[in-house]
């Protein structure tokens, strides 16, 4: 998604002339507190202090109603943005002490940190209000973290939320906006931050912080949005239904193997509370019915099918703790599936029941019969509409695997 963003907003910003350049692009410089979350009982044990500092900057594009941008119009004219966020995280510290359910696990004579960390990300952010010179938007993000301080057992062994350098970065927010003049503004609001893994590394507990923000916001673009007539009426949609195939090529570590290493593995092991796991192969291939019954929108039914190179080691895992559970590498579900789009760029989303899943006793412990879905896609117009992007499985919120995939739409019928 980021580098969908910073390619529309290059194009955008330095398509046309300098005049159009001014009056399309601005920034926000922006900082205030926040405060890790603990999202359940388990991370509560071994989180301590929980202060973070947050300062960014954002590039910002706004298409005006001068460009008869139909997108534009229907979502009453939204901010893309490139941006950059530091996380100082000094106050964030960990420690696991002395408890039963731990197994093997040892306390140790220190904090560990999180580490300050840097977030590169690409923003959408659509106003739910305009009233004179305010304004009230919704924001997602999505982007990368790089982390300074990830887990490792040789100083940082209760690190769990954040087990690689890299991380993926998802953000949320509401902002309200007051523009002084034509051009400068103030901004706050509150954002909510998560970085994680995707499963692609180990601990995958995930960063998850809150807090309230203050910016100064330059709009050149806003005056132009504002004195727009209210009775412009957008362009009308076509409506129609479409096939939508995907295949997908991911992968996981297990967190099998970290709770084996975590809790069940001697001290003296060289495996013991490592921070060294193998990466499984996945594959997936999903077919679905989608109805497109607005420019912004579309929702269907899909069938989801996937296949887990990993199912032999869980298999083998089971079988030397004494566990008589079924194995099979082959998951199906049903989904329900919801597409949001912006030009090229389109955000899916799908909620899905399994029909049939058998991969053992960990994933029968810790996981629903549903699963959920978020893939961002760009939109190839020369290549027939092929969408290529990146997509994140999870249960209960938290990742799976995590997968690259490949999507070939199919016009099937259009509504008069």
């Amino acid at each position: 998604m980021l580098f969908c963003l910073l390619t529309m907003v290059g194009l955008y910003a330095y398509g046309g002339t300098d005049s159009d350049t001014v009056r399309h692009v601005g920034f926000t410089v922006y900082g205030g507190p926040a405060w890790q979350i603990a999202m359940d009982e388990y991370e509560r044990k071994w989180l301590r202090d929980k202060q973070q500092t947050v300062i960014g900057v954002e590039l910002n594009y706004s298409a005006v109603p001068s460009d008869s941008d139909a997108f534009a119009m229907d979502y009453n004219y939204p901010t893309l943005s490139v941006g950059a966020k530091y996380s100082f995280n000094h106050g964030v510290t960990m420690r696991r002490t002395a408890d039963p359910a731990w197994g093997k696990a040892q306390m140790v004579d220190y904090d560990s940190r999180l580490g300050n960390i840097l977030s590169l990300y690409g923003s959408f952010s659509r106003p739910l209000l305009r009233r004179g010179r305010w304004q009230l938007d919704y924001t997602l993000r999505a982007g990368v973290g790089i982390g300074a301080h990830p887990y490792n057992k040789t100083d940082n062994i209760d690190n769990e939320l954040l087990g690689s350098t890299l991380s993926i970065y998802f953000g949320a927010g509401i902002t309200a906006s007051y523009q002084l003049t034509d051009e400068w503004g103030l901004t706050g609001g509150f954002l909510y931050g998560h970085h994680s893994n995707g499963a692609l590394a180990r601990p995958n507990k995930g960063e998850n912080h809150f807090g309230p923000f203050l910016g100064v916001r330059y709009a050149p673009y806003d005056k132009a949005i504002r004195q727009q007539p209210s009775a412009t009426a957008c362009p009308p949609f076509a409506r129609y239904w479409y096939a939508d195939l995907k295949v997908g090529v991911g992968g996981k570590t297990l967190l099998e193997d970290w709770q084996l290493t975590q809790f069940h593995t001697d001290p003296d092991d060289p495996d013991y509370r490592t921070d060294d796991f193998h990466f499984y192969m996945s594959y997936s291939a999903q077919a679905a019915l989608m109805y497109r019954y607005a420019r912004r929108w579309a929702s269907g039914i899909g069938v989801d099918v996937y296949y887990g190179s990993y199912y032999k080691h869980v298999s083998a895992l089971d079988e030397s703790a004494g566990r008589q559970v079924s194995h099979s590498p082959w998951s199906i579900g049903i989904s329900a599936r919801h597409e949001v789009y912006y030009h090229q760029l389109s955000l899916d989303l799908a909620v899905g029941l399994y029909l049939h899943r058998q991969m053992g006793f960990s994933a029968k412990e810790v996981e629903q019969p549903y699963y959920e879905q978020v893939g961002v896609y760009y939109s190839f117009s020369r290549f027939g509409n092929v969408k290529l992007g990146a997509s994140i499985q999870a249960h209960r919120t938290k990742a799976d695997l995590t997968e690259v995939k490949v999507c070939i739409p199919f016009r099937l019928s259009k509504l008069r």
